[in-house]
């Protein structure tokens, strides 16, 4: 499949990689908005980190692939559609095009309207329910300036990081992206501070002329106890940027 342009600024080359790309093709043919499910696939495929019955926060999910992939995972089928055993719920500035139950919140989640309409959500007969696994695909718009993109790369994660220490289970898991850069021994370091199990990871359906990597926690050295603790009191005003470019 060629692509044809008479815009000197597209990257034709880029543009024909990405659209005859296997995970493009494959993300068509299975209905996935994005490539990007099945580089959560492999993480979760070698880790086991998304199981029936649990609840999964997606940040930053526009498009809706890794949200379309949760779902299906909580699928006693493992179908798009039909019974879901378990709870979804997505998190994103931008709209997003519905994912049959999954539960979306548009807005910044350290607002406390937003963190109340997130604990609303979290909420059944029995109290707050702790979440199981945070997901965080967020990444910046990068300006080429190293020591900016490290920054703004060093804060998604590590807001991602606090929204987990407040609500995650003392065995639950997060998986964020980051950039082998400036940001990354640091980023790294503090997942060890916050994480008994760190790993890093290198999907394969990341591209290898990316610098994009994952980091995996799993099980919180400090839990501070979800719901009672994740009020707003004291927090710092934060944005979970969209990544409207999820591939």
């Amino acid at each position: 499949m060629k692509v044809k342009t008479q815009s000197k600024k597209v990257n034709k080359a880029w543009l024909n990689d990405h659209v005859n790309d296997t995970y493009v093709k494959l993300a068509k043919r299975e209905g996935y908005r994005a490539r990007a499910a099945y580089k959560l696939k492999e993480i979760d495929d070698t880790l086991s980190l998304i199981k029936p019955g649990h609840c999964v926060v997606d940040l930053g999910s526009v498009p809706g692939a890794w949200s379309q992939y949760a779902r299906r995972k909580l699928s006693p089928s493992g179908a798009a559609v039909g019974a879901l055993n378990g709870r979804i719920v997505a998190l994103d500035l931008l709209p997003m095009e519905p994912v049959e139950g999954v539960v979306f919140i548009q807005g910044d989640f350290r607002e406390p309207e937003v963190l109340q309409q997130l604990e609303q959500t979290l909420s059944s007969d029995r109290g707050f329910t702790k979440v199981d696994v945070v997901i965080s695909d967020m990444a910046p718009n990068l300006s080429g300036i190293e020591t900016a993109d490290a920054a703004r790369i060093a804060h998604l994660v590590e807001l991602a990081v606090d929204f987990s220490v407040q609500h995650l289970k003392p065995d639950g898991a997060l998986v964020v992206k980051l950039f082998h850069g400036g940001a990354y021994s640091p980023l790294v370091k503090l997942f060890k501070e916050t994480f008994k199990v760190v790993k890093p990871f290198k999907p394969k359906a990341s591209r290898s002329t990316s610098s994009e990597t994952f980091l995996v926690g799993v099980g919180l050295k400090n839990s501070r106890g979800a719901g009672a603790e994740a009020g707003t009191e004291g927090a710092k005003p934060a944005v979970i940027n969209a990544n409207p470019l999820q591939t």
